[in-house]
């Protein structure tokens, strides 16, 4: 997904555009906006002239200097209210904007296959919701505000200068390339470093997530000082990106406004000499003093705000990238339905299948296996044969290169992957509970379960006790990843899932391997119903829990090397028995 540092300013100004569609969804609030900058700016740039009135006219002796002030006083309190006005819808509009564009982001997500995440870093993602968003609000509640202001304040001084001083304006006038042109040069390089900036941001990120995650390993293995030095090391890149950047901006700054005052300095000056000539009021030189000041005070904020909008234009890219990308597996035009009653019969055929990731290496090969209905079906092997390249296939997280997978007779590419998955009830390894109540994630098999049905489930998979026995009960908090839980319990939320699923193909991944001997009797009795009237594949490292399975086939380097029962595989002599022998024998001893 990542773009050119180098890309020219123009194009990464254009990448805006999908902010600023997400403003016109509310139309109201960007007018109310609109004709409050408008009022905003239009009684600021009347103040000079209000001055100006009041050195010709109320010094005048003609005992109207009162009027005068009054208008000036009046000019500034509408000045006020427009200005909070402008504040408020800016400020919403801010807030609202980055909300739809995050859930815009999150929603598109939603739809990209586990390969997408494999491709790019989920710490990255992270940091282009919050940090990118962040940006953006700034931008879109003040920034893009303060240049509006800026223009049209700047377009009404400089129309007011030329009918106060044509002369001195036209001077003036020279001065706007001198400003312009490095504005152009130097706002380029600040878009480069602004996008390697928050690159460098969602490393920091990375590292952060990775080692608190993992913070018993650091901690068991004394590495606290390592990972304080790696953390340093990405804070330190950041804030020499950021110094490169902070650097670019202070000179663009420095020289906008030192040439544009100098372009004043000497205007002034040829006024002063008008005046003293006679060719020119009090009044007009100081409105045309203030007119001016408010000149380079706009010009002098739009090098602030051109360098903001190009930072914000890097985020709204790297959003726009996630916003739009399409995912890899995804339903066709016209999906083929999935037949009813549901069978549970899963086929592959002649399959071949490497991961995006690990091109170089064959996950399967040659792979062909029929899966009957209500078989249960075994898969061993060692790691890396290809065991969880199955259930992968199997639920259309990926597609293979070559070859077919299929669920009752229909091609999963030819189907709408919810309806394949919806067949399917899966019971992995390693648990996720979700930071949400016991109810919540026992309704993940089944958001719409009754609590009659949801304690059904809970009793059969073995888990009513513990849930009965939380304080709460269904409604108490879970905490991150399951943190009240054991890690038997955390598998038996997992089966009363499944349960709450009613899918007619089992998915069992390793589900018992990191049990004790108590859980794992109280999840294999609970296994035992689940598998029930239901197709089952289950994958298993320990032997001892697939011997009664109805077939057993052992994978090794992608391919089928043997098939049958426990008791014809191990009296052969092939990888299962070599397996058995080991596990076994190492049990005896």
């Amino acid at each position: 997904m990542a773009t050119d540092p180098t890309t020219p300013a123009k194009r990464s100004l254009s990448s805006l555009r999908m902010v600023w569609d997400h403003a016109t969804r509310y139309p109201g609030h960007v007018v109310a906006a609109a004709i409050a900058l408008l009022v905003a700016a239009a009684a600021t740039t009347g103040v000079p002239y209000a001055f100006k009135l009041i050195i010709d006219k109320g010094f005048s002796g003609s005992g109207e200097i009162g009027r005068w002030f009054e208008y000036l006083l009046l000019l500034v309190l509408v000045m006020a209210a427009a200005t909070s006005v402008r504040f408020y819808f800016v400020s919403w509009l801010g807030e609202r904007v980055v909300a739809d564009i995050r859930l815009a982001v999150h929603r598109n997500l939603l739809r990209m296959a586990p390969g997408f995440f494999e491709e790019n870093r989920p710490a990255e993602i992270t940091s282009r919701i919050t940090v990118d968003t962040t940006i953006i609000e700034q931008v879109v509640g003040t920034t893009i505000s303060v240049a509006l202001r800026n223009i049209v304040m700047g377009i009404g001084c400089a129309v007011i200068l030329f009918v106060l001083a044509p002369k001195l304006a036209s001077m003036m006038l020279l001065g706007i390339p001198l400003v312009v042109i490095p504005l152009t040069v130097l706002g380029r390089r600040v878009r480069a470093i602004s996008r390697k900036s928050q690159d460098r941001i969602a490393d920091v990120g990375t590292v952060t997530g990775e080692v608190l995650g993992a913070m018993k390993v650091v901690q068991a293995f004394n590495q606290q000082q390592r990972e304080a030095e790696r953390f340093r090391d990405a804070t330190e890149t950041v804030f020499a990106t950021a110094k490169k950047r902070i650097l670019l901006r202070a000179l663009m700054t420095f020289t906008i406004i030192a040439l544009m005052f100098s372009a004043i300095t000497w205007v002034i000056w040829q006024g002063a000499i008008d005046v003293s000539a006679g060719r020119m009021t009090g009044g007009t030189i100081a409105a045309f003093v203030l007119y001016g000041g408010l000149l380079a005070g706009a010009f002098g904020a739009l090098s602030e705000v051109y360098g903001d909008l190009l930072r914000a234009a890097g985020a709204a890219e790297r959003l726009s990238e996630l916003r739009n990308a399409e995912p890899t597996i995804k339903a066709p035009a016209q999906p083929t339905p999935l037949p009813e009653p549901a069978k549970g019969l899963l086929e592959f055929k002649s399959v071949e299948f490497r991961y995006p990731t690990r091109q170089d290496v064959s996950a399967l090969h040659e792979f062909s296996l029929a899966v009957r209905p209500n078989e249960r079906l075994a898969v061993v092997g060692p790691s890396g044969s290809g065991k969880s390249t199955i259930f992968q296939l199997a639920q259309r997280f990926y597609d293979p290169q070559a070859g077919s997978v299929s669920i009752d007779g229909v091609d999963l590419k030819a189907a709408d992957p919810a309806d394949v998955r919806s067949r399917i009830a899966m019971v992995p390894q390693e648990t996720v509970i979700f930071a949400a109540s016991a109810r919540d994630n026992l309704r993940y098999g089944n958001w719409v379960a009754t609590e009659d049905e949801l304690w059904e489930a809970a009793r059969d998979a073995n888990a009513e006790a513990f849930l009965r026995a939380l304080p709460e009960g269904l409604d108490t908090y879970m905490g991150e990843g399951g943190a009240r839980l054991s890690g038997g319990q955390r598998q038996r939320i997992a089966i009363a899932r499944a349960l709450l699923r009613r899918a007619p193909l089992l998915l069992l991944d390793e589900a018992t391997s990191a049990l004790d001997a108590e859980s794992e009797k109280l999840v294999q009795d609970a296994l035992e119903r689940l598998m029930e009237t239901r197709t089952t594949i289950i994958i298993a490292h320990r032997l001892a829990t697939v011997r009664a399975a109805d077939r057993i086939i052992v994978l090794d380097q992608g391919r089928i090397v043997e098939e049958g029962t426990h008791a014809s595989l191990s009296g052969s002599e092939g990888l299962y028995a070599r397996l058995a022998r080991l596990q076994f024998d190492g049990l005896a001893a």
